[in-house]
Formats: structure tokens, sequence, C-alpha cells
């Protein structure tokens, strides 16, 4: 009797045991339903925000610029404000024709420019000729007294930078003579020459040498001590410390000593032609002034500053061409 009550209470508590497995497993499996509906709904969602950012990806792609847009874009930011400046002095040069009737404007500049350079190196005689030659003429003796105030002004400058006893005996010479205006020095030319030409050259050497000088030595003055002090252990001679220590580290001061001693070279040799006479662009201007065309003086001027523009130019690219670094 017991046994058999016993056998049925363990019955029935297995049967209780199995639903509840059961139904767990119901409460498992709709859970598992539940996680794959909510999966399923995340992944909708995801791709749905997927799409709107490949939306919005290729809208801002649309915009970017194109490299033809982008190339068009740098050469106007390069010649816009160039031209700009120009059309502003054409503006104030008319401007200031029409308050001056006796100051040719920019248009009758332009019409005598073509008329002037059609024939620019005719020849009637030593008193006139086309402006090809008197800019021939000014240039050879820029290149004369140019050529000798390098020749002497950049190894003095590496003595007076390399020695400093050179140094101290030749600082009150160049501040003393330096700051003299170079026309000053023409009447001395002109007394130790006796001609003209080789005034005018002495003049450009003496005005183009200073320049040198002082960027070569400034040079020399700034290499590193220890540079000098490798030169010593290594025993080298007073050529190898200059041609491979002195000269890479001084080029730069060098070439901008040059490049300053070019631009008043053709500054000083228009002043000094003016005074001298011959043929040379200075005596073309002086001779203009006199027959009173003013138009021929305000082309002078574009072709002395023009002129100027490319010496200074093409000692850049030099420059560029032996730089060291």
């Amino acid at each position: 009797m017991s046994a058999t009550n016993i056998s049925k209470e363990s019955l029935k508590a297995i049967m209780q045991s199995k639903e509840t497995v059961v139904s767990k497993g119901a409460a498992m499996a709709d859970a598992g339903n539940l996680g794959i509906a909510v999966g399923g709904e995340t992944e909708v969602v995801k791709t749905e925000v997927e799409k709107e950012v490949a939306k919005t990806s290729s809208a801002l792609l649309s915009h970017k610029p194109s490299k033809r847009k982008t190339q068009i874009y740098s050469v106007l930011n390069v010649v816009l404000p160039p031209v700009f400046g120009v059309l502003l002095l054409l503006a104030v040069w008319t401007l200031i024709s029409h308050q001056s009737p006796s100051l040719p404007g920019p248009l009758k500049t332009w019409y005598s420019a073509i008329e002037l350079f059609s024939d620019p190196f005719y020849n009637h005689g030593p008193n006139d000729m086309g402006v090809g030659w008197n800019i021939l003429a000014s240039l050879e003796r820029v290149a004369l007294g140019f050529g000798l105030a390098a020749l002497v002004g950049i190894p003095l400058g590496f003595i007076i930078g390399r020695f400093e006893f050179m140094s101290r005996m030749t600082s009150p010479i160049i501040s003393l003579l330096r700051p003299v205006s170079p026309l000053a020095w023409l009447p001395i030319g002109l007394l130790v020459f006796k001609a003209a030409n080789p005034a005018a050259i002495w003049v450009i050497f003496i005005s183009a040498i200073w320049p040198m000088i002082i960027n070569t030595s400034v040079g020399v003055s700034k290499v590193p001590q220890d540079y000098m002090n490798v030169a010593k252990v290594l025993n080298l001679s007073e050529w190898k410390i200059v041609t491979k220590i002195l000269f890479p580290f001084v080029l730069p001061y060098m070439m901008t000593g040059v490049r300053l001693s070019i631009g008043v070279a053709w500054l000083v040799i228009v002043a000094a032609e003016m005074l001298t006479g011959g043929v040379g662009i200075g005596f073309w201007v002086w001779d203009e002034w006199n027959n009173l065309n003013v138009e021929h003086i305000i082309i002078a001027i574009f072709v002395v500053g023009i002129v100027g523009l490319l010496l200074e130019y093409a000692l850049t690219q030099i420059a560029k061409k032996f730089s060291y670094e």
C-alpha cells in the first residue's frame, strides 16, 4: 500500500518536472524567436543607416571639385593678382595723364612703343641709333663693371671673413666709402681714365663691389666653428678649406650679394650715361628729353625695369643650379 503510494507520488513529481522542462524549453524557444526577430529588425536598421551614409558620401563626392577645376583655380590664383596690379597701375596712369595733358597716356605710349620697336637696331650715326643698340651698349658696360667687381669683391669678402685682422683693418674703410653716392665717383673716373666709357665702368665697379664684399664676408663669419675644428683635425690646406667647407656654406650669402650688386649696377649705369654721353640707355633717355619726346622716356623706364628684372631672374636661376641644399 505504501509502496504504491510512493510510486504514485514519484510518478507525479516526475510528470511535474517534465512539464517544467517543457515550459522552460518553450519559453527559451519563444525568447530565441524574439531574439531572431529583434536581430532581424537590427540588421534592417543597420542596412538603412549604411544606405544613408553611402548616399551622403556620394553627394559629398559629387560636390568635390575635380582635378581640372583645382588646376584652373591654382592658375587663376597665380595670374590674377599681377593682372589686377597692372590694371591698377594703368588706371592711375590714365587718371594722371588726364589731369596733366603734357604726360602721354598708356594708349599713346603703346602706339609709340610699337613704332619704336619695329626697327630697334637702325644706325644713322653715333648720335642717332636704335634703342636696341643703346640697350646693348649699357649691358656691355654693366657686364664689364660688374664682372670686375665680382673678381675683386668676392675673394676680398672671403679674406675679410676668414681673417679677423683683415676684418678689423678694412671695416673703417668700407664704412667710410660704402655710403658715398655712385655719381660722386664719376669725376674721379674722368680724371683718372681721361675718357667717358672707362669712367662709367669705374662707377659701376665701385658701386657694385660693396654688397658682394659685405655679404660674402658675413657668410664666411657664420660658418660653424665645428666645421673649422674638423678642418684642423684633418689638417686641410687653406685651398681645401675654402673649396670644401667655406664655399658651399657661403654660396647663398654670396649670391644674395651678387643679386644686390647687379641691381645697383643697372641702376647706376642710367645716371652715369646721362652725364657721360655716348651710346647707352641713359644717354638715350637724356637725348629724348632734349627732344621733348616724353613717350620714349616712359618706354625707357619700362625697358630699364624689364631688363633689370630679367638680370635678377637669371642670377636667381644660376644660384639654384649651384645650390648645395
